[in-house]
C-alpha cells in the first residue's frame, strides 16, 4: 500500500501557498488571515475601506459588486499570479428589520450580492487557474442562520442557504480536478462588532455587558457550551479544512456554534 506524507501543523504548513481571504481586516476574516499567515501562507485580503493598520497584501474593493470583484481579481493576478486557497468570508445583513414586508427589491439584492454573488463571481474567476494546476481549496463562510432563520435576518438566512446549496454542487463539479470546496457555518461568534452590539444593547436596556451577552445567547435558545465562540476558533477550523490534513473532505458543511443547533 502506498504511503502519502501529510504535512502537519507548524510554521511552514502553508509555505508556498497563496491565499485570498475576503473581508479579512476585521473579526473572523482577520483571524483567518493571521492564522494562515502564521503557518507560512502568502495571504491577500480585501475590504471596502482601507483599515488603519493595512495588511501587507491588501486590495480595496467591494466584492458585492462586479467592479469590486474585477479589481480583486486583477490584484491577485498581478501580485500573486494565482491562488491555492480562497476563503469567501464577506457577508452581512444590512437589510432593514421587520421581515418580508419591510424589504424592497433593492434590499434583497444587496444582501444576496454580499452573501452569495460575491462568492459566485470570485469562484468563477479563480477556478480556471485552479483547474489548470489541478489543486485548490475553496471555503465559503455561511451561518447557522441558514438553518435557523429569524425575522431580523430573513434575507441573510436565505442568502446563506443559497450559498450552502451552491457550494455543494460546486464541490461535486470541482472534485475531479483535485479542488475541494467546503462551507463553515458559525454560530454566535464574539467579534469586535458583536462586542459593540452587546454594549449598545446593555446601554439601551440599562443592564451590564454580561447580562446583555446572556440575553443574546438565550435569544438563540441558549448555547450548551455556555459562551459565544471566538474568531480564532473559526480560523482554526478553516486552517484545518484548507490543509492537507483534510485532503479527503469536500462538499461538507462544518457547523461551529457551541451546540446551538439542536437538530441533526
Amino acid at each position: 500500500m502506498s504511503q502519502t506524507t501529510i504535512r502537519g501543523f507548524g510554521p511552514d504548513e502553508f509555505k508556498g501557498k497563496r491565499a485570498l481571504v475576503t473581508g479579512g481586516t476585521k473579526g473572523m476574516g482577520a483571524a483567518i488571515v493571521q492564522r494562515l499567515t502564521a503557518a507560512g501562507a502568502t495571504v491577500m485580503t480585501t475590504a471596502r475601506s482601507v483599515p488603519e493598520a493595512s495588511p501587507e497584501l491588501f486590495v480595496q474593493g467591494d466584492v458585492s459588486t462586479k467592479t469590486g470583484v474585477e479589481r480583486v481579481i486583477q490584484a491577485v493576478a498581478e501580485q500573486l499570479g494565482g491562488i491555492d486557497i480562497l476563503v469567501n468570508n464577506v457577508g452581512g445583513s444590512p437589510a432593514p428589520v421587520g421581515g418580508a414586508l419591510a424589504m424592497q427589491d433593492e434590499d434583497w439584492q444587496q444582501v444576496f450580492n454580499a452573501n452569495l454573488f460575491s462568492a459566485v463571481r470570485l469562484d468563477r474567476a479563480l477556478l480556471p487557474a485552479m483547474i489548470e494546476q489541478q489543486s485548490g481549496v475553496i471555503i465559503h463562510i455561511t451561518s447557522i442562520r441558514r438553518r435557523f432563520p429569524a425575522t431580523e435576518t430573513m434575507a441573510y438566512s436565505a442568502a446563506k442557504a443559497a450559498l450552502t446549496n451552491y457550494s455543494k454542487e460546486l464541490a461535486n463539479q470541482a472534485a475531479p480536478y483535485g479542488i475541494r470546496v467546503n462551507t463553515v457555518a458559525p454560530g454566535f461568534i464574539e467579534t469586535q462588532a458583536a462586542v459593540r452590539l452587546i454594549s449598545r444593547l446593555a446601554e439601551q436596556s440599562g443592564t451590564d455587558y454580561d447580562s446583555a451577552r446572556l440575553a443574546m445567547m438565550e435569544s438563540l435558545g441558549g448555547i450548551p457550551l455556555g459562551r459565544p465562540g471566538k474568531p480564532e476558533e473559526v480560523a482554526e477550523l478553516v486552517a484545518f479544512l484548507v490543509s492537507d490534513r483534510a485532503r479527503y473532505i469536500t462538499g461538507c458543511e462544518h457547523v461551529i456554534d457551541g451546540g446551538t443547533l439542536r437538530t441533526i
